[in-house]
């Protein structure tokens, strides 16, 4: 299960998670581990947008830590966060991911505070020492376009330590 801080104004008008064309998101994961088992089943080479709800075939959800859309993730409050952080618990309490992958810690560190409760988390980047029930945490860098910090070959290094970390469990 993919978790995203919130959903873009872009991805909501268009009904499809990380749809904003400069995302990284889709270019990454097309070319990480993760994704080998989908094009196979899709027909297509790289996956795009309008392939996410598909990917639940394949064991790939999506989500977000706050479902309000907002054009950048820095719009998005503590109220929100507290808000809607319980609620994304119970989701993940209701379907049992294997995973769950933050992107980003900016949407995980609330989650952890807002959602269990636990302001005393040290968050990097890779496998949580926390989990949820069954349900283990992962985080990977945000692939969003203002993430700089990361390249898309690195972003899809991420998804592929992501790969290992699922089949590991």
């Amino acid at each position: 299960m993919f978790v995203g801080i919130n959903p873009s104004v872009i991805s909501v008008e268009q009904g499809h998670y990380f749809a904003r064309k400069t995302n990284r998101f889709w270019p990454a994961f097309s070319a990480s581990k993760l994704s080998e088992e989908a094009p196979r089943g899709l027909g297509v080479e790289r996956r795009e947008p309008e392939h996410d709800a598909a990917l639940l075939a394949y064991g790939i959800g999506f989500t977000d830590v706050v479902k309000v859309p907002s054009s950048n993730a820095s719009a998005v409050t503590p109220a929100q966060f507290r808000e809607w952080a319980p609620r994304l618990v119970a989701r993940l309490e209701r379907y049992r991911p294997r995973v769950a992958c933050f992107h980003g810690v900016m949407g995980f560190r609330p989650f952890v505070k807002y959602g269990l409760g636990r302001a005393d988390i040290e968050v990097e980047l890779g496998p949580q020492e926390i989990g949820l029930g069954e349900t283990r945490l992962f985080v990977v860098p945000n692939p969003s376009p203002a993430n700089a910090h990361f390249t898309p070959a690195e972003q899809a290094a991420w998804y592929d330590r992501l790969a290992e970390y699922v089949l590991a469990g």
